[in-house]
Order: structure tokens, then C-alpha cells, then sequence
């Protein structure tokens, strides 16, 4: 059991896994810093245009578990490797399903996941013993080019203590790992602001394991059918399952349409979508006056770090949107962040 430093508060976390060591963190651009440190098997944020990745040389398994270690994240969740190349994927996946190919074609570079069979030479470490490994190509020029400099593959999830709100932008990530890890690599805001979409296949048939930057919609006009199943409360067979996820420390409730906003308190904060009159006590943060999904992705992470961290703030609100695009993806963040068990 450890303590992990958020802003002025604490969280316990029960782990198995040592605590890691203390080193200076620098914010550059520089590929070539962040180039020599991942061959040193070191550990490196990286921007994509989801959200930032703590990663490290993927079929380096002493270098993949630097990264549970400043995590803080449990050995059983299991680890995505970024790839620079659409071809690069038959290094470390043994089958393709046709399914797979055409998502792949369509939407790579992009926040698409595929789970597809791992070849041998992809660590147990990354993939937490599963037989099957998460890959994408994601969608950020800096991080395109590093990825293409380098002979191996980078595993990578989001650059936060486990279970916390995602980065959205390098000061989030050294706000938060701040003398474990050596560098976090610039690459601005990230653009989509929520995670890939993971999709694994039973046979032909597309299943999407996490809602993400992707939409079923998309999905389905690639594949047609598919099957949608995300919740896991044990041994998640992708990233971001866990029925508890992406949570701030301060308590989070979603809220009815019929909720009584009159009995919020100036110490509140309402996060809304779209038009919304105001007749409340409490702070409203709206991810996108204009119903914009896009844009209210692309706020999610950074309002609830932003409520977190407001000492104004004693307690969080949230209306879920509605449940069509990137509305599912985000409802599926805030009732993770909800989530009490």
C-alpha cells in the first residue's frame, strides 16, 4: 500500500509493485532526448492526439514494468503498444481478421485500438498474460516521427497515476509524475481528449471492449455488425474496463434531468452539455454551448482535473449527454469517474 500525491491530496493505492525512483523530469520537444532515453529503457510521455502515454520500449519487459511502477498500476491491466507503421502490425500480431485489416485501412493513424492474437516476441509483462495484445497508430506528427526512428515499439497507457483523470497536455502529466519519470515529450494539447476506441474480434465479428475517440457509428459503417462490451469489474481484457476509472478525488455524481439544481451550493460545479439555463447556486462548466462533441471531448478531462484541483469546489456534478457519437464515449468516462462500488 502506497500514497500517491495529487494536487493537495492523497490516495491510497494497494499494489505489489515497488515504489518508483526519484529522477529530475524535464518538458522538451526534443525526439532526440526522448529518442536516446526510451533505448536507455527509460520511460518518456508521449502526446497523442487522445491523451498523453507514459510509455517505453515495448518488448523491453524490465522497461514495461517502469511503467506499472510509476503508475502505480496493477500488474492484471494490460498495456497498449503504439506502432509508427500500418505494416508493423504483423511483427506483433499473429492473425488479422479481415474486420481488423478494414478498420486498420480506414482509421489509422487514429483512436482505434485493434486486440488481435500477440506473436511471441511481445512481452507477457505488456499484455498482463493475455494471449492477446491491444495495437494502434496513433494520430500526432511528433510522436509519428519518434515512433518511425526507433526499431521497436512503444507500449504505452495514459500518463497518470492509475485510476486518475487522464493528461490532456504536458503540464497535466508533470502535475502528476513529476520526478518519476525523466521526460514528457511536448506535443501541445491533445485533440480528440478522449482515450481510443478498442475493438477485438470473435472471429469476423468487431467487439468493442472500450468506447473511445472512435464512434460505433464509424465502426459500424466499416463492418456492420458488431457487439459492444465494456464493463469488467476483474481481469479487463483491454485498458480501461475497470468499472472505476479516470476518477478525481473529490466525489462525482451524475445527475437526473429532474435533478433540483436549486439545492446546489456556491461550493458546487455542474458540468452540462449544450443549452442549459442556469438556476443554480453552483459553477456551471458546459463542454460545448453549441452540442458540439468534439469539443466537449476534448474539455472532459481538463474540466474535471481543473474541478479537482479548485479549492472552491467541495463537490461535482455532471449531466450525462446524449447517448449517440462521442456521447457514448464520454458518459462511459463520467459514470467510470463515478463509480463508488
Amino acid at each position: 500500500m502506497i500514497l500517491i500525491s495529487v494536487g493537495n491530496d492523497t490516495r491510497l493505492i494497494f499494489t505489489d509493485i515497488p515504489y518508483f525512483r526519484i529522477v529530475e523530469t524535464i518538458i522538451s520537444s526534443s525526439i532526440e532526448q526522448a529518442k536516446m532515453l526510451l533505448k536507455q529503457g527509460q520511460l518518456v510521455a508521449i502526446p497523442t492526439e487522445t491523451v498523453y502515454g507514459l510509455a517505453a520500449n515495448a518488448l523491453d519487459k524490465n522497461a514495461v514494468i517502469e511503467i506499472f511502477n510509476a503508475k502505480q498500476r496493477p500488474s492484471f491491466d494490460p498495456l497498449i503498444v503504439h506502432i509508427g507503421n500500418k505494416s508493423d502490425v504483423s511483427l506483433y500480431a499473429r492473425q488479422i481478421p479481415t474486420n481488423a485489416q478494414k478498420l486498420m485501412d480506414t482509421f489509422w493513424p487514429g483512436p482505434l485500438t485493434v486486440i488481435l492474437p500477440k506473436q511471441e516476441i511481445v512481452p507477457d509483462e505488456v499484455t498482463s498474460g493475455l494471449e492477446t495484445v491491444g495495437i494502434r497508430m496513433p494520430n500526432h506528427s511528433l510522436t509519428l516521427q519518434l515512433l518511425n526512428q526507433l526499431d521497436f515499439p512503444l507500449a504505452a497507457p495514459s500518463a497518470n497515476p492509475f485510476g486518475y483523470i487522464s493528461p490532456t497536455t504536458p503540464q497535466h502529466v508533470f502535475a502528476q509524475l513529476q520526478n518519476k519519470i525523466p521526460m514528457i515529450l511536448d506535443g501541445g494539447s491533445c485533440e480528440v481528449g478522449v482515450e481510443s476506441t478498442i475493438v477485438g474480434f470473435e472471429g469476423e465479428l468487431p467487439v468493442v471492449y472500450r468506447l473511445g475517440g472512435l464512434t460505433i457509428e464509424d465502426i459500424r459503417n466499416v463492418c456492420g455488425d458488431i457487439k459492444v462490451e465494456v464493463n469488467s469489474s476483474s481481469d479487463p481484457k483491454a485498458p480501461g474496463m475497470l468499472n472505476s476509472h479516470y476518477a478525481p478525488l473529490k466525489p462525482l455524481k451524475i445527475i437526473a434531468d429532474d435533478f433540483n439544481l436549486s439545492d446546489s451550493t456556491n461550493q458546487a460545479a455542474i458540468i452540462v452539455f449544450g443549452q442549459f439555463e442556469n438556476s443554480t447556486n453552483a459553477q456551471v462548466y458546459n463542454l460545448s454551448p453549441t452540442a458540439n462533441y468534439k469539443e466537449a471531448a476534448s474539455n472532459l478531462f481538463s474540466f474535471l482535473r481543473m474541478l479537482d484541483t479548485d479549492e472552491s469546489v467541495k463537490e461535482i456534478f455532471a449531466f450525462l449527454l446524449p447517448s449517440i457519437n462521442l456521447g457514448l464515449a464520454i458518459n462511459d468516462r463520467l459514470n467510470r469517474a463515478a463509480f463508488k462500488g
